[in-house]
C-alpha cells in the first residue's frame, strides 16, 4: 500500500514509519524538513515532500496515487485562532484533499487529551475527532495516544520531545533530589507498541473506530525513579514528592478494544528499564 504520511520525521511517525516499512508499505511522507532523518529519506520506500501542514499544491500533488493518509503532524498555536489555523484546518485539509485524491483510508492522530478538554490541544484534538468522523467519504479511525516514550527508530532518528525520563536519569547521575508528584502515573506506551495499533488499523477494514493507543497496565513515574536509584549503586539521590491532593486510585482509559479487534495488548514495563538506561548513557 501507498501511504501518505504526515508527521514522518517527528518522534511517533518515526516510528510508524518503520512499522509501515517493515510490512511492506511504502510511503510519501510530507516534511518541513526532509533530511531531518537522513536514513529515513534515503529508504528506497520512502518519498519525501518538502511542504507544510497548509500548502494544499503540494498535499494535492503527494496525495495523488495513495490508498491511504495517517495524519499524525501536529500544528501548534498558542492562541484559539493559531490553533484552529495551524492544526484543525490542517486536518480538515488533509481529510477534503485525500478523499478527492482517492484515498480510501484515513487515520487520524488525536490525544487522551480529547477526552479532558482543558487546553487547546485537548480542543483541537476533539475538533480533529468531530471532523474525521463527521465526513463520511473514506474508511476513517482515529487513535489517541497517551504518554509514548522511546528513543530512536532509526539510529539518526528522534526521542520523544517530554523530558522527565532525561530528568530522572540526569538527577541520579548528579545526586540530585527528583521532585515528583504524590501519585502521578500514566498508561506508558513504548513508540513501537504504538506503532503496531497505527499498522492494525491501516491494514484493516474498520471505518469510524477509535482506540486508545496506551499500556494495559498503569505505571507511577516514582517506581521509575526508583528503578533508576536502582540502576545506579551508590548514588545519592532521593525522592521528593508533592502532594497535591491526587487520589491513589488512578482513572484507567479502556485499552480492550485493541485487543478485541486486534489481539493486542501492550505493556510499558517491557521497555522503560531500557530507557531508563539509556538515558543514563545520555546524561553522561
Amino acid at each position: 500500500m501507498r501511504i501518505f504520511l504526515t508527521g514522518g520525521t517527528g518522534f511517533i511517525g518515526h516510528f510508524a514509519a518503520r512499522e509501515f516499512l517493515e510490512n511492506g508499505h511504502s510511503l510519501r511522507i510530507l516534511a518541513r524538513n526532509p533530511n531531518k532523518i537522513p536514513s529515513l529519506a534515503k529508504h528506497p520506500n520512502v518519498e519525501m515532500l518538502h511542504a507544510g501542514l497548509l500548502d494544499s499544491e503540494a498535499i494535492k500533488k503527494g496525495l495523488k496515487g495513495c490508498e491511504a493518509c495517517v495524519h499524525i503532524a501536529l500544528g501548534w498555536g498558542e492562541t484559539p485562532l493559531a490553533m484552529l489555523a495551524n492544526d484543525t484546518t490542517a486536518t480538515a485539509l488533509f481529510l477534503e484533499l485525500a478523499a478527492e485524491n482517492g484515498c480510501e483510508k484515513f487515520i487520524y492522530t488525536s490525544s487522551t487529551a480529547a477526552c479532558g478538554l482543558q487546553d487547546l490541544y485537548g480542543a483541537t484534538k476533539a475538533a480533529g475527532e468531530a471532523y474525521t468522523l463527521g465526513f463520511k467519504k473514506m474508511k476513517r479511525n482515529i487513535i489517541r495516544p497517551g504518554y509514548t516514550f522511546g528513543h530512536l527508530a532509526f539510529p539518526d532518528g528522534v526521542t520523544q520531545p517530554d523530558r522527565r525520563f532525561f530528568n530522572i536519569a540526569k538527577a541520579v547521575k548528579e545526586n540530585q533530589i527528583i521532585h515528583l508528584t504524590k501519585y502521578d502515573g500514566t498508561q506508558f506506551i513504548h513508540a513501537s507498541q504504538l506503532a503496531k495499533l497505527y499498522a492494525a488499523v491501516l491494514e484493516s477494514d474498520l471505518s469510524e473506530e477509535m482506540f486508545f493507543g496506551l499500556g494495559a497496565q498503569w505505571i507511577s513515574w516514582k517506581s521509575i525513579a526508583e528503578r533508576a536509584i536502582a540502576m545506579r549503586p551508590g548514588t545519592k539521590a532521593t525522592i521528593e514528592e508533592e502532594d497535591k491532593g491526587w487520589g491513589s486510585e488512578p482513572n484507567l482509559f479502556p485499552v480492550d478494544k485493541m485487543e478485541k479487534f486486534f489481539g493486542l495488548k501492550f505493556n510499558g514495563n517491557d521497555f522503560i528499564d531500557e530507557h531508563v538506561k539509556w538515558n543514563i548513557s545520555l546524561s553522561q
